[in-house]
């Protein structure tokens, strides 16, 4: 295990001088903090006032998990209840799974790149790892084999499908089918991270990997999928809660984890994110995207008039991230060495979203927290790193 280059970074946003490009966390100002005010002195008043600052159940708190059956609904995913647990955080699910599914030298199937904080999660149970490829070549049986050889067997594939961390890419439809047609081939479980699904600012909405797993196989009982799902990107992560959504075996499973692990998740805070949620979440959901569309096109405007030839970089339909790849001759961590040095613009770079290392030349930016006018003057402050690279 090893520390998180993200982690570190985010300590630059104590120093008011830095333009910071890094963290891919949600701005602050767009917190519903009234909301959250008046939900929490309703939960600790009242006859909620008990519950609110009591022990609880492991699955989570059931208002919730009832409000987030009818959001799943919404999503195209038929489930119970039963088939919901609140996690702190999407990022203690990935910890859960990895626990659950993974023996020293099995196998995960995940992106190249991938989100850093699913790696980290995993590397605490020896994997080792292989590219989700889902639009190439590769057979099953490859996969098979290259798993053998390395000690262990093929246990999950993983993707965040929607406006993935880093790239901001998403899956199209057909790629996700053919997930789930290679997990069907390995018999293995799905891990769909579905923390930006919500934020979508261009193009028609995909179903999740979790919808299309149903309509495949009849019910959510039948499923392979496990959705992980989190409040932190659209109405605070500072109160860690997340959800995971699948089988009802797979559930039960993680609730001994739970057990074990933290008895519950904090009832006040489940009971304060129902509240806002079922005041609010839609027009929450409304107000965040018409300032991340905004920040991401004016990053994608500026990328285009201050990086030189040779720049690539992505174009996302949501999220809060565009990924950058640079002249082969670049180094993303010395960039940032020299970036903070001379223009005072952070960002991440890429090799640590590579489970092999790799991916040199690649750093990711984030355009959550900048307004439109900081992202100008720091992109054109890249830009001239960049250029005399």
């Amino acid at each position: 295990m090893g520390a998180s280059e993200i982690r570190e970074l985010l300590k630059l946003l104590d120093q008011p001088d830095v333009i910071s490009f890094a963290g891919g966390i949600p701005d602050p100002a767009l917190f519903p903090a009234d909301a959250f005010a008046a939900a929490l002195t309703g939960a600790l008043s009242g006859d909620d006032q008990g519950a609110a600052l009591q022990y609880s159940v492991s699955e989570g708190y059931r208002p919730l998990r009832d409000w987030l059956v009818t959001r799943m609904a919404s999503l195209g995913i038929d489930c119970e209840a039963d088939n919901i647990l609140i996690t702190s955080g999407s990022q203690q699910a990935l910890d859960y799974l990895g626990k659950l599914l993974l023996s020293p030298g099995d196998t995960a199937l995940v992106g190249w790149p991938t989100y850093l904080g699913a790696l980290q999660a995993f590397n605490a149970y020896e994997p080792r790892y292989d590219r989700l490829t889902p639009l190439g070549n590769r057979t099953p049986q490859d996969y098979r084999e290259t798993a053998l050889t390395n000690g262990g067997a093929v246990k999950f594939a993983y993707t965040s499908a929607d406006f993935a961390n880093p790239t901001g890419e998403t899956l199209p439809e057909s790629a996700r089918k053919k997930v789930l047609d290679l997990a069907e081939e390995l018999d293995i479980a799905v891990i769909e991270d579905a923390a930006y699904q919500s934020l979508r600012y261009d193009g028609d909405e995909v179903p999740p990997l979790l919808a299309l797993d149903i309509a495949r196989n009849g019910s959510i009982g039948a499923t392979r999928t496990i959705y992980c799902g989190s409040f932190s990107k659209t109405l605070a992560p500072g109160l860690r809660v997340g959800w995971v959504c699948a089988a009802k075996p797979v559930i039960t499973k993680l609730v001994l984890m739970k057990q074990a692990a933290d008895l519950h998740s904090a009832t006040l805070n489940q009971m304060a994110i129902h509240r806002v949620a079922s005041d609010g979440f839609e027009a929450q959901l409304g107000r965040i995207r018409t300032t991340y569309r905004a920040r991401r096109d004016a990053m994608l405007a500026s990328l285009e008039r201050h990086m030189p030839e040779g720049v690539r970089w992505t174009r996302p339909d949501g999220g809060m991230f565009i990924w950058v790849t640079l002249p082969e001759h670049l180094d993303g961590a010395a960039l940032l060495a020299e970036s903070l040095e001379t223009e005072r613009v952070a960002f991440v770079p890429g090799k640590a979203f590579f489970a092999d290392g790799s991916g040199h030349n690649t750093i990711r930016l984030s355009f959550s927290r900048a307004d439109e006018e900081t992202i100008e003057e720091g992109i054109a402050r890249l830009g001239r790193v960049v250029g005399g690279g």
